[in-house]
C-alpha cells in the first residue's frame, strides 16, 4: 500500500477540531450513534458467546469444541476480508451498516431455535462471522470520517474501553442468565440487544458519499489487499496487531475448561484489565508515549499467563489475567500507525482487514489452545500458547521499528 500521509479528509470535508476528551467526542451525534450501536453489538456478542460456550460444554464436555464455539465466528472474518471487504468503502456506508446489522439479528435469533444441532450452530457462527467482519470494516470506515484525525486514537480508546466494560457486564449477565434460563432463551436476549443497535444506527448515522472508489466487489477487494500486504510497514503492523493478542485470546478460551465454576470471573477480569489499559493509554498518554510503550504492552499481554504453569489458585490466576488484559492497549499505537500509512479512500477496507485478521487469529489461538488442551492440562496449554505469543512479540520487534521509520520519513518530507 503506498504511503499516503495526506489529510484524512478532502479539503472540502467539514472537519471539526479535536474534541477535548471523551465527553467532547460524545457530543458528536454521529459518533455517539456509532458508539452506542457498537456497545449494544458487543453486549449481544458477549452474551450469546457465553451462552453458546456453556451449551456446547454441557453437551460435549470437550475443551476443544467449547473454545471453538466461543471464538469460532472469527474464522469466517477472514473470508470477509478476502472477498467483499471493499463494501466497507461504499458510497452509502449507513445503508450498508444497517443491512449487515439486520443479517446479524437474524443469525443470533436463529441460535434460539429449539433442537438446532451443533453442526447448525457452528454453521451459523461462520455466517455471522462473515457479515460481522464487513460490519466492522464499515463502522471503522465511518469512524475515520466522523471524527478528526487527532481524535482517532481517543475514539478507538473509548470504544475499546466500552468493549471491556460490556464484556465484563456481558459475561456476568450471561453467567447469571444461564443459571436461570436455558441457553436458547439467552440467545433471544442477545437478539433484542442486536435489534436495538440497528435502531440506533438508523436514527443517528447519516450517509457519507465522499468516497471515490470503483464499484465494490471481489476485484476491488483483492486490488486493495494486494497493495496492503505489499507494503512492508503495514505488513509488519498487521502481524503485530493479529498474532500476539490472538494467541492470548486462545488462553482465555480455555477458562471454562480450566475453572468451570470461575470462568466468568476470569473472563471478566481480563475485560476489566483491558478497560484500564485502554483508559490509561488512550486518554492519558500522548501519541509519542504510546508508540514508545507499545512493545512493553505487547509483552505484558502474555507474560502473566506464564504463571499458569504453576497451577496458581484462582485468586492469583484472576490477578494475572487482569494485569495481562491491560496489554491489549498495545493495539492503539499500532492502529494509529496503520491509519497514518493508509490512503483515505480505502480506510474502511484496511481497518476491516485489520479487524478481520485480528478476529481470525483469535479463532486460530482458540483452536490451537483447545487442541493442546486435549493432550495437556488446560493450565499447561495456556502457558504454552502464552510463551508462543511472547516469542512472536520479541522476534517481530525489529520489523515494527522499521514500520515506524517508514511512517516518520514521509511525514518529514
Amino acid at each position: 500500500m503506498p504511503s499516503d500521509t495526506s489529510s484524512s479528509s478532502p479539503p472540502s470535508s467539514p472537519r471539526t477540531p479535536s474534541p477535548a476528551g471523551y465527553r467532547g467526542l460524545l457530543r458528536n451525534r454521529e459518533f455517539a450513534g456509532l458508539y452506542c450501536s457498537f456497545t449494544l453489538t458487543v453486549a449481544a456478542s458477549t452474551v450469546s458467546g457465553f451462552a453458546l460456550g456453556t451449551l456446547v460444554d454441557r453437551q460435549t464436555r470437550s475443551p476443544f469444541l467449547t473454545a471453538v464455539s466461543m471464538y469460532g465466528a472469527t474464522f469466517a472474518t477472514v473470508l470477509g476480508a478476502l472477498t467483499l471487504m471493499s463494501v466497507a468503502d461504499t458510497s452509502r456506508p449507513r445503508r450498508t451498516l444497517a443491512a449487515l446489522q439486520c443479517v446479524s439479528l437474524l443469525g443470533v435469533a436463529a441460535q434460539a431455535l429449539p433442537g438446532l444441532p451443533l453442526a447448525g450452530r457452528f454453521g451459523l457462527l461462520l455466517v455471522l462471522g462473515f457479515f460481522q467482519s464487513l460490519g466492522t470494516g464499515t463502522r471503522m470506515g465511518l469512524l475515520a470520517e466522523v471524527v478528526p484525525p487527532s481524535a482517532y486514537a481517543l475514539a478507538r480508546s473509548l470504544m475499546n474501553i466500552t468493549s471491556g466494560v460490556m464484556a465484563v457486564l456481558g459475561y456476568a449477565l450471561g453467567a447469571v442468565l444461564v443459571g436461570y434460563l436455558r441457553p436458547q432463551q439467552v440467545f433471544l436476549a442477545a437478539a433484542a440487544l442486536t435489534a436495538l443497535g440497528l435502531v440506533v444506527v438508523a436514527a443517528t448515522v447519516r450517509e457519507h458519499s465522499i468516497r471515490l472508489l470503483p464499484r465494490p466487489g471481489l476485484r476491488q477487494t483483492w486490488t486493495t489487499n494486494l497493495a496492503l500486504f505489499a507494503h512492508p510497514g503495514q505488513r509488519a503492523l498487521l502481524l503485530n496487531l493479529w498474532v500476539p493478542n490472538g494467541l492470548v485470546v486462545g488462553c482465555e478460551a480455555l477458562f471454562i475448561s480450566y475453572a468451570p465454576e470461575r470462568a466468568g470471573v476470569l473472563l471478566a477480569a481480563g475485560s476489566a484489565g483491558m478497560l484500564l489499559g485502554d483508559l490509561t493509554v488512550g486518554r492519558l498518554l500522548t501519541a509519542d508515549r504510546r508508540r514508545r510503550l507499545a512493545f512493553a504492552l505487547r509483552l505484558l499481554l502474555a507474560v502473566p499467563y506464564l504463571l499458569f504453569a504453576l497451577h496458581p489458585p484462582v485468586v492469583v490466576a484472576t490477578a494475572a489475567v487482569f494485569v495481562a488484559g491491560a496489554g491489549f492497549a498495545a493495539t492503539l499505537p499500532l492502529q494509529e500507525q496503520l491509519l497514518a500509512l493508509t490512503p483515505d479512500p480505502v480506510r474502511g477496507q484496511v481497518q476491516g482487514v485489520e479487524s478481520a485478521g485480528r478476529m481470525t487469529w483469535q479463532g486460530i489461538g482458540a483452536t490451537l489452545a483447545g487442541g493442546l488442551a486435549q493432550h495437556l492440562t488446560p493450565g499447561a496449554a495456556i502457558t504454552s500458547v502464552a510463551a508462543l505469543s511472547v516469542a512472536v512479540t520479541v522476534l517481530s520487534r525489529p520489523f515494527v521499528v522499521r514500520a515506524r521509520a517508514v511512517q516518520v520519513e514521509p511525514a518529514r518530507a
